[in-house]
């Protein structure tokens, strides 16, 4: 036997390393909207004029735990790519990203920073942009596995720019819950 390691013994790292970073990009995905208070039981958000577009409540409590499931399988790949050529800055970029990701919900819900929300998730975009075009260098199914998050965020750009541009004053419509008191 001439390899260093059968095609099995490939899948079971490629699981153990699914199963760490599935449960812990769901996890910080939650938190993050959890400790924001995000959707549509939260007063400011339901006090904006959101068009026409905005989808219901389900929807995005649908969305969100499936796009984390995809991205954190396509990080579980890149990690597996041992000794892949552009890995550990792909990574790296997808931490990035993952970061920003995580931060916008504070900001949009908790903060009511419609309009820096709206910058931030161009950001978030940008870098996506780029994170899966690393990760297509080093594994196709990853990169294919990053898509639907991608045209999720041109989505939710195209309604954060709208909800920005509906509420002028959103960041005084109700008193955010992020703010300090002397």
């Amino acid at each position: 036997m001439n390899e260093i390691a059968s095609p099995g013994q490939l899948r079971l790292a490629f699981l153990r390393w699914a199963l760490v970073t599935v449960p812990a990009i769901e996890f910080l995905g939650l938190a993050s909207a959890f400790l924001a208070n995000s959707g549509y039981g939260n007063r400011w958000f339901a006090a904006l004029a959101k068009p026409d577009f905005t989808p219901a409540g389900w929807v995005f409590a649908t969305v969100w735990p499936i796009l984390y499931l995809l991205i954190a399988l396509a990080l579980a790949v890149i990690i597996h790519a041992r000794g892949a050529r552009g890995r550990g800055i792909a990574i790296m970029l997808f931490i990035v990203q993952l970061v920003c990701n995580v931060a916008w919900s504070p900001l949009f819900f908790g903060a009511h920073e419609a309009t820096l929300a709206f910058y931030l998730l161009l950001v978030i975009l940008a870098l996506a942009i780029v994170t899966t075009i690393l990760f297509a260098r080093i594994r196709t199914l990853a990169a294919a596995l990053m898509l639907p998050y991608l045209l999720w965020l041109c989505f939710a750009g195209v309604l954060a720019f709208q909800i920005d541009r509906l509420n002028p004053d959103a960041e005084t419509l109700v008193a955010p819950a992020v703010r300090t008191q002397i």
